[in-house]
């Protein structure tokens, strides 16, 4: 792992025209699934793709040091005009309604199997927090998540200070594109006409708010201007810029993980072969530990090339291999530890990780920030 501790650079991806929508999760041409594999925003897998093409092409970093220190995160997204006020995934512990917010919280088992409040334990000599004897409660059951996105800047906030200031600040969000699907033309390679035989074929594309922008973080810069970005190559204006080293997302990755954090990117643990819902490594501390979380969601993305593919020819080389189609926990997702973790993010061992190449922290999987859960001890 580079030995940093730090995202100085802040990339902006903003779309000229529509984005491409199914990332091709698990679809293949033997197995066409429509909407069921749509995905979006991509992950940040396609802009490291994206920068190592742009560096192959247009060298303007040592390719074998960006091959080895290369650490990029995301996806986020924004306002044009302010983009490092960026929004990131809410965890799921924060349930936001249009009308109503709620919380699950850990509390206290009664013998009976009812809960008691936090702090109240039944045997007063026992103060010692223990996470097994504490069980997942929320007041509100009926309350379904409406939002899904807050500003990095509130992210301290209780469930009910952000909703109180949806309106005022837009501390939350919902995600600002929408899924369209329309008739693509496959032109000719020499004139401007549909080829001959299959040449209309359905793509599921997305399209972005003007007014808004993709972000992604970095430990290196990247050359503004116009990219080919995603699955069909649509168009995109990329920019980049400085990150401050006291930016909030910065100041909460300074922070040590206690007993509890809440991933803000897709969480891709396990071997190489095997996905797992936490890290399978003797080192992570995975004994009695709990988890808020929901369905795994498919992770994917395209390999470098070897040189049996340059032989092949240009288009394949343009275009690179399918990575091994694999699940990721969701960005959202909250784990509560027996004991704290007291590291962050950085801290992180490479081994937690599956490596496909290079070991896919270095994609920004699992990017976690430490989080304020009532009953748990800060």
């Amino acid at each position: 792992m580079a030995t940093m501790s730090k995202f100085e650079y802040l990339i902006t991806i903003s779309p000229l025209g529509l984005m491409y929508g199914s990332a091709g999760a698990f679809l293949s041409p033997e197995n066409l699934v429509g909407r069921s594999g749509s995905k979006f925003p991509p992950d940040a897998a396609t802009v490291a793709g994206l920068f190592f093409n742009a560096n192959r092409e247009n060298q303007f970093i040592d390719h074998e040091q960006l091959q080895q220190n290369l650490v990029i995160t995301g996806p986020f997204w924004a306002n044009r005009d302010t983009p490092k006020q960026f929004y990131v995934p809410i965890p799921w512990y924060k349930i936001l309604g249009d009308d109503d917010s709620d919380e699950w919280t850990l509390l206290e088992k009664k013998h009976n199997g009812q809960p008691i409040e936090s702090g109240k334990s039944e045997s007063s000599s026992d103060t010692q927090w223990c996470l097994g004897r504490h069980e997942w409660h929320r007041n509100n059951k009926d309350l379904q998540p409406e939002y899904s996105w807050q500003l990095i800047d509130n992210w301290e906030f209780s469930a009910n200070q952000l909703h109180k200031n949806k309106g005022t600040t837009q501390a939350i969000a919902k995600a600002p594109w929408e899924f369209v699907s329309f008739l693509h033309p496959k032109i000719r390679a020499d004139e401007r006409h549909v080829v001959e035989q299959d040449g209309l074929f359905l793509e599921n594309a997305v399209q972005l708010d003007r007014q808004y922008c993709l972000v992604y973080l970095s430990n290196y810069e990247i050359p503004d201007g116009w990219y080919r970005f995603g699955g069909e190559g649509h168009l995109v204006e990329l920019e980049t810029q400085l990150l401050p080293e006291k930016h909030k997302i910065n100041l909460l990755l300074e922070q040590k993980i206690q007993h509890a954090c809440a991933l803000i990117t897709p969480g891709v643990w396990g071997s190489n072969k095997l996905s797992y819902r936490y890290p399978k490594h003797a080192s992570f501390p995975r004994k009695g530990m709990k988890l808020l979380t929901d369905k795994a969601i498919p992770y994917r993305y395209r390999l470098g090339h070897n040189k049996k593919d340059r032989e092949q020819g240009e288009e394949k080389y343009k275009t690179g291999r399918l990575s091994r189609g694999r699940y990721a926990m969701p960005p959202g997702s909250v784990y509560v530890f027996k004991h704290p973790l007291n590291m962050n993010w950085w801290d992180f061992p490479d081994e937690w990780f599956p490596k496909e190449g290079f070991p896919l922290k270095h994609l920004g999987c699992s990017l976690c920030l430490p989080v304020k859960i009532q009953g748990v001890p800060q």
